[in-house]
C-alpha cells in the first residue's frame, strides 16, 4: 500500500500561491484572515497555531480576535461586523460551536460572502453544491480533491462512496466528486448494507466520525482509502478507518494524523488569497 500523506500537498500549494502572493505584495496587499475565538479550548488554540504558521510561512497574515467564553450575541456581533466592515481584513473565521447562548446562525449570517472563507453562509454551500466555479467552497472537500490532484489520481467513471453526510464535508465533497466525473453514493451509519457497498467501490472517504468504523469488511482490494475523520481515542487523534486493514488491502490511504486535515489549512488560506485578490 502506498500511504498519501499531506505535506506534499501543502508544499505543492505553496509553490503555487508564490506568484499570486507577489502580486499582491506588489500592490501592498497581505492576505489576512480574521480568527474569532470564543474562549481558550485547546482544540481551538491548536488549530489557531497550526493556522499561524501555515499563513507566516508564505507571508499571509492571522489576526486573532478573542472574547471570554461568557461573551454577549451583541458584543460577539459587533466584532464580526467590525471584521467584515475592514478592508484590511480578506477572510473572517469564526470558531464553532460558539457557546449555548449564541445564536450561531446570526452570527455567521453577518459575514460577506467574500469573507466567508470557511463557507459558514449559504451564498457559498449554494455555489458550492452548483460546482459553477463561484464563491469559495468548504476547506475540508477541497482538501480532498487537492490530495487527488497532486497524486495524479483520475476520478473519470471511478464509483465513489462517500460515507458521511454532514454539510460541512459528505454533501459537498459528494458534489465535488461528482463534478470531477466520478459516479457517486452518498452513505451514513443507518445505511443498510453498508459494508457491501464500500467493497465495491473504487474510492471511500469516510467522514462519518466515527472512529475506526471502516474496518476491513468494508473493503475491496485495491481500493483508495480517503480517511476524513478526526476522532480522538484514549488520547490519540485517530480516523474513521482502521489504518491497520487498509493496510492490508487497499492501493493507497491517507493516514490521520498527516492527511487530509494536514492540507486543510492550506485550503483555507488560498481562500483567503482568491478573496484579497477579487476584494
Amino acid at each position: 500500500m502506498e500511504e498519501w500523506r499531506g505535506m506534499p500537498v501543502v508544499g505543492a500549494m505553496a509553490e503555487d500561491f508564490t506568484g499570486r502572493l507577489k502580486k499582491l505584495a506588489d500592490k501592498g496587499i497581505v492576505p489576512t484572515l480574521a480568527v474569532v475565538r470564543v474562549g481558550d479550548r485547546e482544540d481551538d488554540l491548536s488549530y489557531e497555531r497550526g493556522l499561524n504558521k501555515r499563513f507566516d510561512a508564505v507571508g499571509a497574515k492571522v489576526v486573532s480576535k478573542v472574547l471570554p467564553a461568557d461573551v454577549g450575541q451583541e458584543e460577539l456581533e459587533k466584532v464580526v461586523k467590525d471584521c467584515d466592515n475592514d478592508d484590511g481584513i480578506h477572510g473572517i473565521l469564526v470558531f464553532r460551536p460558539l457557546p449555548g447562548s449564541i445564536d450561531e446562525k446570526a452570527v455567521t449570517a453577518l459575514v460577506s460572502p467574500l469573507k466567508d472563507v470557511d463557507c459558514m453562509n449559504t451564498y457559498n454551500i449554494a455555489h458550492t453544491f452548483m460546482q459553477d466555479g463561484m464563491g469559495h467552497e468548504p476547506c475540508t472537500p477541497r482538501a480532498v480533491m487537492e490530495l487527488l490532484k497532486h497524486y495524479d489520481y483520475d476520478l473519470t467513471g471511478k464509483n465513489a462512496v462517500v460515507v458521511g453526510r454532514s454539510m460541512v464535508v459528505g454533501k459537498p465533497l459528494a458534489m465535488m466528486l461528482l463534478k470531477s466525473n466520478a459516479t457517486v453514493t452518498i452513505c451514513h451509519t443507518k445505511t443498510e448494507g453498508l459494508a457491501d457497498i464500500c467493497k465495491k467501490a473504487d474510492i471511500i472517504c469516510a467522514c462519518a466520525g466515527v472512529p475506526g468504523m471502516i474496518t476491513e469488511e468494508y473493503m475491496g482490494e485495491g481500493q483508495v482509502l480517503i480517511d476524513v475523520g478526526i476522532n480522538v481515542v484514549d488520547g490519540k487523534l485517530v480516523g474513521d478507518i482502521d489504518y491497520e486493514a487498509a493496510m492490508k488491502k487497499a492501493a493507497y490511504a491517507t493516514p490521520v494524523p498527516g492527511g487530509v486535515g494536514t492540507v486543510t489549512t492550506s485550503c483555507l488560506l488560498l481562500n483567503t488569497i482568491k478573496s484579497a485578490e477579487n476584494g
